[in-house]
C-alpha cells in the first residue's frame, strides 16, 4: 500500500478546503447578484427566500469539505503538525485573493470542526490574521466618486439615475430636489457652506427586505456628511422614501439587530472599511456581519475581545439588570458585549428545554428582526485564564452550568455560549433615567412590542426586564426563551369572574392552553413607575386589547409582509405612503 507523504496530504488538504472557500464565495454571491432583479420585479417572497438560503450556505460547504478530509486523511485528520503545514499551504494559496480575510475563516470554520479545538492554537488556526494589509492592491475603489455638480439637485439626480436604471421612477425631479434641500439644510447646520463639493458613494446597491439603499459620503470644504437614500416601491414606481444624513441614522440601518444587506462587492474589506467612515464607532466585527460576513464578523469579534483582554485587567462580572432563569449573563465593566451560557436546570415556571433554547436563537438568526431582536453569535470550547472571573461569578457558572463550565488547572473552559452587543436593561434604565428619557424609552417598549408581531414574533414574556436600550434610546428585546411566532398564539379576552371569590383569586379560574394569551393580563405586570404608565398607557393601551393583535395576526396569516422601517417619520420624504400599522 503506498503511503503518501505529509507534504502531499498537507497540499491536498489546503486545496480542498480553497475549492470549499471558492464554492461558498460563489454561491454567497448569486444570491447577492440576484438582489437587484428582486427588488426591481417587487418580487419580496423570493427576497425572502434568498436572505434565508444565503445563511445556509456556509455551514453546508464547511461540512461538506470536513466530512472529505475526514474521508481523505483518516486517522491524520486531527494530526496537529500535519494541520501546521496545511495552514502554511494554505496560506499560500489565498495571499493574492481580494477576499484573504474570508478565507482565513473559512479555514478555521473547518479545523474547529475537525479538531474540536478548546480555545485556539495559533498554529493551525488563524488566530490573527497573516496579512498585515491587503496583499494585492484593488482594481478600482469601492465607491464612485462624483466631482461637484451644478447644483445639489443635479448630483442626486444623476446618482438616482446611475445607480437605479432598471426601476422605474415615480418623481425622480421633484425627490431629487427635496433631498437636496435637505442636504443644503444640513450642511447648513453644521457649519458649512449649502454647497457640496465632491461625492463618494459605493458602487453597490444595498438590499434588504423591500428596500435599496444608496450609501455614500459627501463633502463640502471641511465638512463631511453620509448619506443614505432609501428606495421604495409604490403602486406608480419607486420612490425616495427617506433619506438619512446622520451617524446616528445610518448607524440604526446598520444596526446589530436587524437583518443583514445583500450587497455585491468583490473586496468586502475595502466596503467595510468604507463604511467605517460613515460610522466610526461601530466595530469592524457589526460591519462584516451586517454585510451577511457573519462568520467572519464573529472572527473580528473574538479578536477585538482578546485584544481588550491584553488590554485590561478587568474581570468577568455578572452583568447588571435581573438575573434570568435560563440564563447566567455576565460581562466585563468596559466592554460592548455580553456572553450568556445556559443554565443546566430552569426552575418554574420554566417549561424550556436546552434544545429548545438554541432553536429559538437559531430562529432569531433567520428571521426579519425588524431592528428589535439583538443578534447573537454563538461560540464554542473557548477558554480564559481563571483569574479573569470574579469568584461569585466563577461559583454561579459551576453550580448553575456545570454542563457547559468546567475548570482546567488554572483555566475556564466554556463549551458554548452566546455573545450578544450589551445593552441598558430597561427596567434598569426606567428607574435611573431622567424622566423625558425614561418616558421615551417606555413608549418605544410599546413600539418594540408592535413591530415584532408585524414580523410575525410574539415575545412571550413581556416583562420590561427582558428588554433593554441601545446608545441610541431604542428598545431591544433580548431573552428569547419564551418567544413564539404570532401565528401560534391565541389571543383571549379575560372571562368575567362569575363570584367575589373568583374576583380575589390569585390564580386562573378558568381553562388555560399553552397557547393562550389574555392580553388584558400584562397590563397588571409593567412594573414601571406610575408616571410613567401613564405615559405608555396613553400611547399603548390597545397592547392591552385582543382585536388589535388578532387583526395583525389575521394579516401575517394573508402572507402580507409587512415592513417595519429602520428610520422615523422625520427622514421620510413627503407624500410618501402611509405605512401605518397600529
Amino acid at each position: 500500500m503506498t503511503t503518501v507523504s505529509d507534504s502531499r496530504l498537507s497540499n491536498f488538504s489546503a486545496a480542498r478546503i480553497f475549492e470549499g472557500f471558492e464554492e461558498y464565495t460563489s454561491r454567497f454571491g448569486v444570491f447577492n447578484q440576484t438582489a437587484p432583479n428582486r427588488f426591481a420585479g417587487a418580487d419580496w417572497r423570493g427576497m425572502q427566500a434568498d436572505a434565508v438560503g444565503r445563511l445556509k450556505v456556509y455551514s453546508h460547504v464547511v461540512g461538506q469539505v470536513v466530512d472529505d478530509l475526514r474521508k481523505m486523511l483518516g486517522t491524520r485528520a486531527a494530526d496537529p503538525l500535519l494541520w501546521v503545514a496545511t495552514k502554511a499551504v494554505y496560506s499560500g494559496l489565498i495571499a493574492d485573493r481580494q477576499d484573504w480575510e474570508l478565507a482565513e475563516t473559512f479555514h478555521n470554520s473547518v479545523t474547529r470542526q475537525l479538531f474540536v479545538t478548546v480555545g485556539v492554537d495559533d498554529r493551525i488556526e488563524f488566530v490573527d490574521t497573516d496579512f498585515d494589509s491587503p496583499p494585492s492592491p484593488s482594481s478600482e475603489p469601492v465607491y464612485v466618486i462624483y466631482e461637484r455638480q451644478e447644483s445639489t439637485r443635479v448630483l442626486v439626480g444623476r446618482i438616482l439615475s446611475d445607480f437605479m436604471p432598471e426601476v422605474s421612477f415615480k418623481r425622480q425631479e421633484s425627490d431629487a430636489a427635496v433631498v437636496a434641500e435637505r442636504i443644503e439644510e444640513r450642511l447648513t447646520e453644521s457649519g458649512g457652506l449649502p454647497v457640496v463639493g465632491r461625492a463618494e458613494v459605493v458602487r453597490s446597491v444595498f438590499y434588504r427586505g423591500q428596500s435599496a439603499y444608496i450609501v455614500g459620503l459627501l463633502y463640502a470644504g471641511s465638512v463631511r456628511l453620509p448619506i443614505v437614500l432609501s428606495l421604495r416601491h409604490e403602486q406608480a414606481g419607486v420612490v425616495v422614501d427617506a433619506v438619512l444624513l446622520t451617524e446616528d441614522e445610518v448607524s440604526i440601518l446598520f444596526s446589530f439587530t436587524r437583518s443583514y444587506f445583500a450587497v455585491d462587492v468583490p473586496r468586502p474589506y475595502d466596503l467595510v472599511r468604507f463604511l467605517r467612515r460613515l460610522m466610526p464607532r461601530k466595530r469592524i466585527a457589526e460591519l462584516y456581519i451586517a454585510i451577511g460576513q457573519n462568520k467572519h464578523g464573529k472572527t473580528e469579534r473574538y479578536r477585538d475581545l482578546l485584544r481588550h483582554l491584553h488590554s485590561t485587567d478587568e474581570k468577568f462580572a455578572r452583568a447588571p439588570g435581573t438575573q434570568g432563569l435560563v440564563m447566567v449573563v455576565f460581562t466585563m465593566p468596559g466592554y460592548d458585549d455580553v456572553f450568556k451560557v445556559i443554565r443546566d436546570r430552569f426552575p418554574p415556571p420554566k417549561r424550556t428545554t436546552r434544545d429548545g433554547i438554541m432553536a429559538k436563537y437559531r430562529l432569531v438568526f433567520q428571521h426579519d428582526r425588524a431592528g428589535r431582536l439583538i443578534d447573537a453569535q454563538d461560540f464554542q470550547h473557548l477558554q480564559f485564564d481563571k483569574a479573569r472571573f470574579a469568584p461569585e461569578l466563577l461559583d454561579e457558572l459551576l453550580s448553575e452550568a456545570g454542563r457547559t463550565v468546567h475548570i482546567e488547572g488554572d483555566t475556564v473552559v466554556l463549551e458554548h455560549l452566546y455573545v450578544e452587543r450589551r445593552v441598558i436593561p430597561l427596567d434598569l434604565f426606567a428607574r435611573e433615567a431622567v424622566f423625558p428619557a425614561a418616558a421615551a424609552a417606555v413608549v418605544d417598549y410599546g413600539q418594540a412590542i408592535k413591530d415584532m408581531a408585524c414580523t410575525n414574533i410574539f415575545p412571550g414574556d413581556l416583562l420590561t426586564k427582558n428588554f433593554g436600550v441601545t446608545r441610541h434610546g431604542r428598545v431591544v428585546f433580548y431573552d428569547y426563551d419564551e418567544l413564539s411566532a404570532l401565528t401560534d398564539v391565541s389571543f383571549k379576552p379575560l372571562p368575567e369572574p362569575r363570584d367575589e371569590l373568583e374576583a380575589m383569586s390569585d390564580v386562573p379560574w378558568f381553562g388555560v392552553g399553552g397557547s393562550d394569551i389574555f392580553p388584558e393580563e400584562h397590563a397588571r405586570f409593567l412594573g414601571m413607575p406610575e408616571e410613567l404608565r401613564q405615559v405608555f398607557m396613553e400611547r399603548h393601551g390597545d397592547l392591552f386589547e385582543v382585536e388589535p393583535w388578532r387583526a395583525i395576526q389575521k394579516r401575517v396569516e394573508a402572507g402580507e409582509l409587512i415592513e417595519v422601517f429602520p428610520y422615523g417619520d422625520e427622514a421620510r420624504l413627503p407624500g410618501t405612503e402611509d405605512v401605518r400599522v397600529w
